[in-house]
């Protein structure tokens, strides 16, 4: 079986003086974790060893989730720009490919249980807390698989935009699931049918949620700037076979608009 884990595929998308932006490859953890103590590979350290310099992790992203990953180059940069992310005032976009034919667009206001991190919460006791979680979507594209699986002769997926308004971990697994369009290839949260379906058809096995852009302020000239990441070859060829093409989310497009605005 084809793996998803080819981390040759971890290349910058933007680069200048303060900050680097990377895609991250699916199946790379961000840096070094007691869940996976047999890994070897982490974002932060192949980042560092490709710019030849000190990288600060500005955000994260589960290890089976591919795309935009930040890096300040120095403490004040990394302050400043945490600071935008904990003010929910940077803009995340995702692509996911989902069971089901998604509505045009709308918003999941579902509050989520608290899930402790077992690195940045490791003192913390209580994991009881329900916080509030919203999600903007907009399904971009539909179509239909002439599969068979259990009952059904055809299956229907949908190519759905994702803009998290708050950063509860696992967000968008958790609220695509909640409204009964789970993203395919999600282990924890999707359905297990559908994904061995893909794994079988396609000879690939990931997570089919990949981060694409960011909008922030620049942290030293304090414009708006907006980076964008094209998709990992494993997610277009899943688009491509599922007959799922948008011109918002070619690779062409998505390698040549990160810009600046004032």
């Amino acid at each position: 079986m084809q793996t998803h884990c080819h981390f040759e595929n971890l290349h910058i998308v933007y680069q200048d003086d303060v900050m680097v932006a990377i895609h991250k490859p699916a199946g790379l953890l961000v840096h070094r974790s007691p869940i996976d103590k047999h890994e070897t590979h982490f974002a932060v350290q192949m980042t560092r060893d490709l710019v030849g310099k000190p990288v600060y992790p500005i955000h994260r992203l589960d290890k089976p989730t591919s795309g935009l990953l930040l890096f300040a180059f120095d403490s004040k940069t990394a302050k400043a720009l945490g600071e935008q992310f904990m003010n929910h005032s940077i803009s995340k976009t995702y692509l996911a490919i989902c069971r089901g034919w998604g509505n045009n667009a709308g918003e999941i206001d579902h509050p989520l249980k608290y899930k402790k991190d077992k690195i940045a919460d490791k003192h913390k006791k209580q994991d009881d807390i329900v916080q509030d979680a919203i999600t903007q979507y907009r399904t971009l594209i539909t179509s239909t698989l002439d599969k068979p699986l259990g009952k059904f002769p055809q299956q229907r997926y949908s190519l759905i935009e994702l803009k998290p308004k708050t950063g509860r971990k696992h967000q968008l697994r958790r609220h695509m699931n909640h409204i009964n369009h789970p993203i395919i290839g999600d282990v924890k949260y999707g359905d297990r049918h559908h994904n061995h379906l893909f794994n079988d058809w396609l000879n690939q096995h990931r997570l089919y949620l990949a981060a694409i852009s960011l909008k922030l302020i620049h942290p030293v000239h304090l414009k708006k700037i907006t980076i964008h990441c094209p998709l990992e070859s494993t997610f277009i060829l899943a688009m491509n076979e599922l007959g799922l093409k948008h011109p918002a989310c070619t690779t062409d497009f998505l390698l040549t608009h990160n810009k600046t605005s004032s």
